[in-house]
């Protein structure tokens, strides 16, 4: 595997190797303690698993009190995957990174806690899987509005076709959310 921090160095795209002949392909898609040495030293306690269709855009979703480290990846189609830094105290806090994340790629990429995270999906259909360092806490949701003027993420696809459901399309403004020290 290779671990490539990103401009925001927390965030690392992670690339595997992939061995393939005329049967298919085999590769790892984690092991523990070379995550460790690359990412830091997390503990994963649940997987999770969505199906979306082109143009859908999921977040920019963030717990704040039990905050989640996230490994995601794509096994069908691709989707454009984007973390903002939420860290008050960070040289990077505001700042976003975003990389194309798909089943022909196979990357996947670490977004530590502290950070909102959200993908917009740029095929017909894509599959997400995603392990998380904490469990999911309804209560302590929040969602980054997608097209803060603060933030400014820059996503790959004409607004004007994306399907958002209602929590998201009416995400905080990025000075109204809570932030990380």
């Amino acid at each position: 595997m290779d671990y490539q921090p990103l401009a925001i160095p927390d965030v690392v795209l992670l690339t595997p190797k992939v061995f393939g002949d005329e049967r298919g392909f085999f590769m790892e898609t984690f092991r523990h303690d070379e995550f460790i040495k690359h990412c830091g030293n997390y503990s994963f306690v649940q997987d999770n698993h969505s199906s979306s269709g082109k143009g859908i855009l999921r977040g920019l979703h963030y717990q704040h009190k039990q905050p989640q480290g996230k490994l995601v990846r794509v096994t069908k189609g691709e989707v454009f995957d984007v973390a903002v830094d939420m860290r008050k105290n960070s040289p990077t806090f505001g700042k976003w990174v975003g990389e194309y994340l798909s089943e022909t790629n196979k990357r996947l990429m670490w977004v530590p806690p502290g950070f909102a995270h959200g993908f917009v999906v740029t095929s017909d259909v894509a599959e997400f899987q995603y392990k998380c360092t904490d469990y999911y806490a309804p209560g302590d949701e929040y969602s980054l509005l997608w097209n803060d003027p603060t933030v400014n993420i820059v996503w790959p696809v004409d607004e004007h076709s994306l399907k958002l459901s209602a929590k998201d399309a009416e995400g905080r403004n990025f000075a109204d959310c809570p932030f990380f020290s």
